[in-house]
């Protein structure tokens, strides 16, 4: 009989080492952290406490843009802004005051009155002109109107400003932010020795990184200057004009200012093929020149006048159109979007009190807008 000795138990192996955390390292990646978080944090509180009149939602969406998120912004306004207006006719709440009749005023007549809308129903005032405040010479420096210039969505109104030249100065003036991020010699608004003698103000163009284009003021370059974009040049005598640099426009002693914007979208007196497609990201990113949106442009028409449009649910041809409308033979496009638009006029009360109207009254920015810090540079026009 053989007895079989019970197997003796088996030792588990050991457990292997566990490799422990270095306090350091552990304490090196919530810093990290807390430094992702902590960077955006102060980024956006610097973006909503500039000094400006930029609303919440406008800091908001550029902050965004200026941090990676331009392409989900770009998609999100291509939806928004995709639709044309339904309405037939125009809002009346959105028209300006109806003008005298073309009465001369002063030692001039005011221009002939733009063509209505072919087919639509009649809406008073379209393309009659009103005159602004009279010069030292009695004639209006300025002369405001609307026109519609969508056949398809004729409720579509663009306000329009022709300026006479003779009679004025133009200066663009840096913003707080725009075009270097930091006001310049005017502290980003109409300083007051220029206010007496204020007869308009507008809206410059895209924010700098998104122009396409240069920035030249004050003797230095802030932007480099592109060859071929549309350029608003202003003389040392105070005249401004519009061409595409390099060709038309070029620097030179004679020129103290220049803002670059896209490329021009009427040249040669006709608007530039190719608006409705914008092939290679000529006026900006894809599909913005579709966008039904507030737009605004500038051009000079055959006497030198400056010819300033703005107006709600353009389209970047519907621009042109409204431009060529008005008799620009040379335009480029300036801002777009709600909040970006804006252009006033300026009666003088006794005591030098300035009385601000809105080329459009559904124009969404404050009254006091360019009287006070501005975030965008922007365009001031003087008596001489």
């Amino acid at each position: 009989m053989t007895i079989t000795a019970p197997p003796r138990p088996t030792t588990p192996p050991p457990p292997p080492p566990r490799h422990r955390r270095s306090p350091r390292r552990a304490r090196w990646i919530v810093a990290a952290l807390v430094a992702l978080m902590i960077w955006p944090s102060v980024s956006y509180t610097q973006a909503l406490a500039y000094p400006g009149n930029a609303s919440f939602t406008v800091r908001t969406v550029e902050w965004v843009r200026d941090n990676g998120g331009g392409g989900l912004v770009d998609l999100i306004e291509n939806y928004w802004y995709a639709q044309g207006p339904s309405a037939r006719t125009p809002d009346p709440a959105g028209l300006p005051a109806a003008g005298a009749a073309t009465a001369p005023v002063g030692p001039a007549a005011p221009p002939a009155a733009l063509a209505a809308l072919p087919g639509a129903a009649p809406v008073r005032g379209e393309g009659v002109w009103v005159a602004g405040a009279p010069s030292s010479t009695g004639a209006p420096a300025v002369y405001t109107t609307f026109v519609r210039p969508d056949a398809q969505h004729p409720s579509v109104v663009a306000g329009v400003a022709r300026i006479d030249q003779n009679l004025v100065r133009t200066q663009v003036i840096a913003g707080t932010r725009q075009p270097t991020g930091s006001a310049g010699p005017e502290g980003a608004q109409v300083p007051p020795s220029m206010r007496p003698a204020l007869v308009a103000t507008f809206n410059s163009g895209f924010k700098m990184k998104d122009a396409h284009g240069g920035y030249f003021a004050d003797g230095r370059t802030s932007v480099s200057l592109r060859d071929g974009a549309a350029s608003l040049v202003i003389h040392r005598d105070g005249t401004a004009t519009i061409g595409q640099w390099g060709r038309d426009v070029t620097a030179g002693p004679d020129v103290v200012a220049v803002r670059q914007n896209l490329d021009l979208i009427i040249d040669n007196g006709a608007p530039v093929a190719g608006l409705d497609t914008n092939a290679g990201g000529t006026w900006g990113s894809a599909r913005n020149q579709l966008q039904y949106t507030w737009r605004s442009g500038l051009g000079v028409d055959t006497a030198g006048n400056l010819i300033y449009v703005g107006g709600q649910d353009l389209t970047l041809a519907t621009l042109a159109d409204a431009l060529s409308k008005a008799g620009a033979v040379t335009a480029m496009e300036l801002d777009i979007h709600d909040q970006m638009v804006d252009m006033f006029t300026y009666t003088h009360a006794a005591g030098g009190a300035l009385t601000p109207t809105k080329l459009l009254p559904s124009m969404p920015g404050p009254n006091d807008r360019y009287l006070t810090p501005d975030q965008r540079d922007f365009v001031a026009v003087t008596l001489r």
